[in-house]
């Protein structure tokens, strides 16, 4: 018999957080946890920019595959510029570097600021030779599954979080690499995690994608809950058009991941198609993420230091995380024929926190 698993959503759970259905008040962008053994959290920025490159923007308080430490900043950077260089910056920071207000996201970490109120936000970071100075203004009100909070056990209180602040917004500023600074605009995106929980014991994999094509903006996740949970499937959706919600009820997803083949280096299967149908055949959205190529392909032991590494390969530790980028097409159904198709590049991920289940590995066909 599985434990419970699933997105919290009743009158109590709402009263229980102290949020409302309705509306997104600005603490919840804010601290949500202190940095304790056994807690992370983290605010995340995403961009697709006017002169083709992608950058990704992560301030943490710990590590993923380490929650049990105590506070221990850390901020990830991912730059993919059209000429082909790529920067993948991974740094840490002493835990007196970092402060974060609750009653509104304002994270610092050592000089480095991710700050917003729910409509502006201001991103800027010194790491590994990369500068980036780039401000969010919001074009999608805030939107979040239900409370937000994914819940695993008997009691419900092992919680995974999650709060889209800006679904999809307006990107300005800057990048600098070598001295050479370059002015951006472009499409971006912020999000918000936290837990009280490791996700290797609730979470088996997911996969997270976001992007905009015409007129439809779209956050979509198709989350597999551990061995212990039943590998119970949790669909997340949202798809908006002109910045208004038209499909949001993920009881309504049916997900597909296609062509799919064993990542060379960290043995992961990896879907190079996946699909989200909502609604019924006749009448609804069909959005499509194809892969065109990996922004980041890490095993979670190699990102790991000293004695830390050593004891993640005794015990085991088997995690993973791919960015990927490609297209998104979103295609609406009507009656049986497509009345509409728009297609855009996107940014999408797989985090893979377990070991690759058999029956996926005999599906998958050669590393690519």
């Amino acid at each position: 018999m599985t434990q419970q698993t699933g997105i919290a959503r009743t009158d109590a759970d709402y009263r229980r957080i102290g949020i409302s259905p309705d509306v997104v008040a600005e603490w919840e962008d804010g601290a949500r946890t202190d940095g304790r053994r056994g807690t992370y959290e983290w605010w995340y920025f995403d961009a697709h920019l006017d002169d083709g490159a992608t950058l990704v923007v992560i301030f943490m308080t710990k590590d993923l595959s380490t929650p049990g430490k105590p506070l221990s900043p850390v901020i990830r950077l991912n730059l993919d510029l059209p000429d082909g260089r790529r920067y993948n910056i991974i740094q840490d920071f002493p835990a007196a570097s970092f402060s974060a207000r609750t009653d509104r996201a304002d994270v610092r970490i050592a000089g480095n600021v991710f700050s917003g109120d729910l409509a502006h936000y201001e991103i800027r970071a010194d790491v590994g030779g990369v500068r980036v100075d780039v401000t969010l203004d919001a074009e999608i009100r805030p939107w979040r599954p239900h409370t937000g909070y994914l819940v695993f056990g008997e009691k419900r209180d092992l919680e995974f979080s999650w709060l889209p602040a800006v679904p999809q917004g307006t990107v300005h500023g800057s990048y600098e690499v070598a001295g050479v600074r370059t002015e951006v605009i472009g499409i971006g995106y912020h999000d918000h995690n936290w837990g009280n929980v490791g996700m290797m014991s609730i979470i088996h994999d997911w996969y997270w994608a976001r992007g905009q094509a015409g007129p439809y903006s779209v956050i979509a996740s198709y989350i597999t809950a551990h061995e212990k949970y039943g590998y119970e499937p949790i669909p997340i959706f949202m798809l908006a058009r002109d910045g208004h919600v038209v499909a949001a009820d993920a009881s309504r997803v049916r997900f597909e991941a296609l062509d799919t083949y064993l990542d060379g280096k960290t043995g992961k299967p990896v879907a190079r198609t996946t699909r989200y149908h909502y609604g019924d055949r006749d009448n609804g959205y069909v959005v499509t993420f194809t892969k065109h190529r990996d922004l980041v392909a890490n095993t979670f032991v190699e990102q790991m230091k000293g004695w830390r590494k050593v004891a993640a390969r005794l015990i085991g530790v088997d995690g993973a995380y791919l960015r990927f980028t490609g297209d998104l097409t979103i295609d609406r159904l009507k009656n049986g024929e497509t009345v509409e198709t728009f297609t855009e590049a996107a940014i999408w991920e797989l985090m893979y926190f377990g070991h690759a289940r058999t029956e996926t590995l005999r599906r998958s066909g050669p590393a690519s």
